[in-house]
């Protein structure tokens, strides 16, 4: 694919409600991990919930770094040249979805991207293909800022790469519970369902909500999947966040075009947030 400069936001467009489209049937995956409390001490962004983290290992391995590294470019090659990165980038530059992220950044120039859970990706193409995706997003759009990465599985070597990549490896685990008071993009593809909600629940203001962009497991199919099993078994209240948003979130769902992109990408969408004041955030039980 030739080289394109950096894409600059035109001036905002009028904001447009897209329909949501139905798709495949998606797992609802149980929260795995506790909750712990402390407060971030940042100016723009604060998070309930977080505990200091490091990799369990501390050893550097230059040559697995430089494998890694060499995987991970195959991979950013291979997907920059695709149809299914050629389609989210239209996607991207339609008009209504570019007055969503024009609406996000208000005044602030830079959209700052926050990745949870991206798990191994020294063990899994899936994660690195999610990784070039977040990369090659931020190259291409100037007013994508600075990348943070979290995940509890990362390594040394992993934290490593990351870092040359210009992402920034996060030092607590924030549980996905940071509010939002600057533009962030919440890249997520197939976390759990309860860090989708714990990051809402930080969130539960329209004014934090109107931060934000969260690209990342499809909300309408969460609904589809507990209305479908719920007289199958319970639910304990851990996803109504997510439920909830339905009544007032734009989703946009990402197109997969070939086999190769099903498995890192299948059941994603863009999910905007388009808020009065006034909205009833009030909690549907489920």
């Amino acid at each position: 694919m030739a080289e394109e400069s950096p894409q600059t936001l035109p001036a905002t467009f009028p904001i447009v409600q897209m329909p949501v489209k139905s798709g495949e049937d998606w797992k609802v995956v149980v929260p795995r991990r506790g909750k712990q409390r402390r407060k971030r001490n940042n100016p723009k962004t604060e998070t309930i919930g977080q505990a200091p983290w490091a990799p369990t290992d501390i050893e550097t391995d230059p040559e697995k770094e430089s494998k890694l590294m060499q995987k991970i470019q195959i991979c950013m090659n291979t997907l920059e040249n695709s149809k299914f990165y050629s389609t989210i980038l239209n996607q991207i530059l339609t008009p209504q979805i570019l007055s969503y992220f024009t609406s996000v950044l208000a005044s602030e120039s830079k959209m700052q991207m926050v990745i949870y859970g991206i798990g191994s990706i020294d063990s899994y193409e899936t994660p690195r293909l999610q990784l070039a995706l977040a990369i090659l997003i931020k190259r291409r759009f100037d007013w994508i800022g600075d990348i943070e990465v979290f995940d509890p599985v990362l390594s040394k070597t992993e934290s490593n790469v990351l870092e040359a990549l210009g992402c920034s490896v996060l030092s607590v685990n924030e549980q996905g519970r940071r509010q939002v008071l600057k533009p962030t993009m919440f890249f997520m593809p197939h976390c759990e369902a309860v860090l989708y909600d714990n990051l809402l629940q930080a969130n539960w203001k329209a004014e934090f909500l109107n931060h934000m962009v969260l690209f990342g497991n499809s909300f309408e199919k969460y609904a589809e999947s507990i209305l479908e099993f719920k007289n199958l078994m319970s639910f304990d209240n851990s996803v109504n966040h997510v439920l909830t948003t339905q009544r007032f979130s734009v989703e946009v769902k990402i197109e997969i075009i070939s086999d190769e992109y099903f498995r890192p990408f299948h059941d994603s969408s863009w999910h905007f947030f388009n808020l009065d004041e006034d909205t009833d955030l009030k909690l549907e039980v489920h």
